[in-house]
């Protein structure tokens, strides 16, 4: 499951900010179609109609917004591409190598940049991912969720549990570094079924695990019917017993919901809590880019049809606004305070353009309610800070 930075949104401010330098850039490229729409899901995902998806139109928008999008980042090089969705893995690898061929055509990428690609077990066919790594993906994310059967259905996914153990052991086989998504708190899980598929994904000893707490979310079908999950406390001794259970197989957390070996974190995602620059393509991405004088927020239509013919016609954005100067410190805390090894001061001067001034009063709260501690030259969520993240973060609101 591809992470998502917190934004927040405002109007157009008058003033600007000077930056003394640019962060990372990444891109990620969003196909918006799955087999069915999951009811915990509000990404812009949209179910598959019967018939071959316009795979070639699509790529022609996605190809012609990058290339409108272009002059706004010439001579940046990328760090990484994230392609998310949806369920990218309906797309065939051809349509994926010709994807990334293109992109490399009109982007510098740096050596070694990490490419991931979103694959679910329901569109898991053999020698699929072996075709995908040969288009060019370094890194599969595989959105399994659960290896229970009774809540894989209680989510809605159109997948078994033998269907995403398959998906893993080819995996595991095709790529040198791949993710496992898994979620708690499902509806009517035990302690005993979130230990059952711990043990389960453990035995791929995945390189990356990614682990979300379900909840329910706006604008979904579970918001209108919602399940009976498990109550916060026991959630909250779910995830004691993940945190343990991962420490004890040599995956270390270095952000709420993410765990790696080492060598393995996610660089694409590290960027987004690291404050760092995506140009997001495709219906409905987002995107963050940082200029000399300014920073913008961007999104694309995100009705797939509508957005393909605005792209084709030059016009893929359908907004685009400034960060006000005085909401950057806050956007930047919301996302560096999910990390373990949490930031450094210089760097949040860097990436803001504002003092880290701006936040003492803030951080000496967090400080005397024993919810951040300074390590070095770093400042840091303690266990506690992590355990009480949305209290750590509400004090820089």
């Amino acid at each position: 499951m591809s992470e998502r930075p917190i934004r927040i949104h405002r109007q157009t401010p008058s003033a600007g900010i000077a930056l003394a330098a640019l962060p990372p850039l990444a891109l990620y490229v969003h196909l918006p179609w799955c087999l069915k729409k999951c009811p915990y899901c509000d990404f812009n995902s949209h179910q598959a109609k019967q018939g071959a998806l316009p795979e070639a139109r699509y790529l022609d928008a996605l190809i012609a917004d990058l290339d409108a999008a272009l002059p706004q980042v010439w001579g940046r090089r990328v760090i990484s591409v994230f392609i998310g969705g949806g369920t990218p893995s309906l797309f065939s690898p051809a349509s994926i190598d010709r994807l990334l061929a293109d992109i490399r055509a009109r982007l510098p990428l740096e050596a070694g940049c990490e490419i991931t690609l979103e694959a679910n077990p329901g569109s898991f066919e053999r020698e699929r991912f072996r075709a995908y790594r040969a288009a060019g993906v370094t890194r599969l994310s595989v959105g399994v969720q659960s290896f229970d059967d009774a809540l894989l259905a209680r989510i809605g996914r159109v997948h078994d549990g033998a269907q995403a153990r398959a998906a893993l052991a080819e995996a595991r086989e095709a790529f040198d570094t791949f993710n496992l998504d898994l979620m708690y708190a499902l509806p009517g899980q035990s302690p005993a079924q979130l230990q059952a598929d711990l043990d389960t994904a453990l035995a791929f000893a995945p390189p990356h695990l990614s682990i979300y707490h379900l909840t329910v979310e706006p604008n979904t079908a579970f918001a209108n019917a919602p399940p009976l999950l498990p109550d916060d406390d026991a959630a909250s001794q779910m995830l004691d017993a993940i945190v343990a259970r991962t420490a004890s197989e040599g995956l270390a957390r270095y952000e709420v919901s993410a765990f790696a070996r080492p060598g393995h974190r996610c660089v694409h995602n590290l960027n987004y809590w690291q404050f760092g620059d995506y140009l997001g393509i495709g219906a409905g991405a987002h995107g963050k880019l940082s200029f000399p004088d300014r920073i913008v927020r961007q999104v694309r239509w995100r009705e797939p049809a509508m957005y393909i013919d605005k792209a084709l016609a030059g016009h893929a954005l359908s907004n685009e606004q400034v960060v006000a100067p005085d909401q950057l410190p806050l956007e930047y805390m919301m996302n560096a305070l999910r990390l373990a090894e949490g930031f450094e001061p210089a760097r949040f001067a860097e990436r803001t353009g504002q003092s880290i001034a701006v936040i003492d009063a803030a951080l000496q709260r967090a400080q005397v309610q024993g919810l951040i501690e300074r390590n070095g030259s770093r400042l840091r969520p303690t266990p506690r800070g992590f355990d009480f993240l949305s209290d750590l973060q509400a004090l820089f609101v």
